[in-house]
């Protein structure tokens, strides 16, 4: 059983699935390669003076296996709760358990729901539909939780990839019961 999983690697997935491995937790990314990310070019993005979607995707999925998360590049089709989680199971036929699920879907709520995740209006353009989150990311179902374009965030990779980490700080401060705090500092 995993302590983390994430469903989708753009910019709020990847910078959750970062966190979380970075703190020591046991995590697996799951990702359908199919997001919007893919289709941009940056130069708003803080730290960086230019790129485009695809080297940044390429990145995001560097960094979190640095960090000993598991990139599974494959797409989550259904999703339930079972005793002490959630388990996911993805079009390739394999499954996967964990005590936490973030939801960081980009466009897409389907996984969501059918899990029972309450939904509403969304409220960026084109993005129809959102997660209903409370302002730590969390949904009506236990363990389950949403990050960037999908809980409703502003659709810019910046601030997608930060309510990513915002949430997986809170996951993680769950899992461990105490706040969770993350700060480099230079060797």
């Amino acid at each position: 059983m995993y302590d983390i999983a994430v469903i989708g690697a753009g910019p709020a997935g990847a910078s959750a699935a970062i966190f979380a491995a970075k703190a020591g937790k046991k995590t697996v990314v799951i990702d359908s390669d199919k997001g919007v990310t893919k289709r941009a070019w940056f130069e708003n993005y803080y730290g960086i003076l230019e790129i485009d979607g695809p080297t940044l995707v390429e990145r995001g999925i560097e960094q979190l296996k640095k960090f000993g998360a598991e990139y599974v590049r494959d797409e989550a089709v259904n999703a339930r709760a079972v005793d002490g989680g959630i388990e996911i199971e993805t079009a390739g036929g394999s499954t996967y358990r964990a005590k936490h699920v973030i939801l960081a879907t980009g466009f897409s709520v389907e996984i969501g729901e059918k899990l029972g995740v309450k939904t509403k209006d969304g409220t960026e353009p084109r993005v129809k539909t959102i997660y209903d989150v409370d302002a730590a990311g969390r949904t009506n179902i236990p363990g389950v939780w949403a990050a960037g374009t999908a809980a409703g965030v502003s659709v810019h990779g910046v601030i997608t990839a930060g309510d990513g980490a915002k949430v997986a700080i809170n996951v993680i401060s769950e899992l461990n019961g105490s706040r969770y705090v993350d700060h480099d500092v230079k060797k």
